[in-house]
């Protein structure tokens, strides 16, 4: 038996495509489908055979269009604290994974769809995606990061704006906010995904694993982001990835990084 249900995975040239596979419930994100994101992210962290990672959505109207609302309507104050923190740490892992992640958003990302894109490394969308957390509509707040990464990605004052009016906006409106960092056609959204991926997955492992790593520091309060930085910079200069990267730059030469 498959170990996942609800999502589809397909690996192609060191490229995971990690697809939510609940288009009759427009991929609505249940319970199950959250223990099938986070053993599919730690196959990204494990399998030396993966690069880097996209998730997108399947059928033609939805990326993820929210949590499950059967679910969620169950909820009481004894149990929505761990439901909340569950998704917040699936959603880490996206965000703290050492391999790039993109999120190929192909149309509604609301709620808890939202959510997920904004803890991938990146969002690139299709002309028709549409994004929004509307949690106030049921008397709720997002509780998958949602508070925390909007805030980050597109400012406090209209990050408050369209939590608050559960407003959704366009790919376009989500690129000139900075919560998307490439709009295409549909046809083109995954052949971009992969276009940046592979190009990104060229480059040393090592170094782009740590990129990460210190941009999240920037959000950190506990971490020192100029600290980790610098440490960093230090580990990538013990590495062999540095010195054939230096060595292939004075031959005049493409590099081979190997990760180490």
């Amino acid at each position: 038996m498959s170990l996942y249900e609800n999502l589809l995975l397909n690996l192609e040239n060191g490229i995971l495509v990690i697809t939510i596979n609940r288009a009759d419930k427009l991929n609505a994100l249940n319970i199950d489908t959250i223990r099938e994101i986070k053993a599919a992210i730690q196959q990204v962290y494990d399998d030396p055979a993966v690069k880097g990672a996209i998730f997108t959505g399947a059928g033609e109207k939805a990326f993820v269009a929210g949590a499950d609302i059967s679910e969620i309507s169950e909820l009481s104050d004894v149990n929505a604290r761990s439901f909340a923190e569950r998704g917040q740490e699936v959603f880490s892992m996206i965000e703290r994974c050492t391999k790039p992640v993109i999120a190929a958003v192909n149309g509604f990302a609301l709620g808890g769809g939202c959510e997920l894109a904004m803890a991938c490394h990146m969002r690139i969308a299709s002309e028709g995606a549409r994004f929004g957390q509307p949690e106030v509509n049921l008397g709720l707040i997002p509780g998958y990061g949602g508070t925390q990464r909007l805030t980050q990605l597109i400012g406090k004052g209209k990050a408050m704006e369209l939590m608050m009016t559960a407003d959704m906006v366009g790919a376009n409106e989500a690129k000139e906010l900075g919560l998307v960092n490439h709009v295409v056609p549909a046809i083109e959204l995954l052949p971009k995904c992969m276009e940046i991926l592979t190009k990104i997955v060229s480059k040393a492992p090592l170094a782009i694993g740590l990129v990460i790593d210190c941009v999240n520091a920037v959000y950190d309060k506990d971490e020192d982001g100029y600290q980790t930085e610098a440490n960093s910079f230090a580990r990538c200069c013990s590495s062999e990835d540095f010195v054939e990267g230096t060595n292939a730059f004075l031959e005049k030469r493409k590099p081979v990084f190997k990760g180490a």
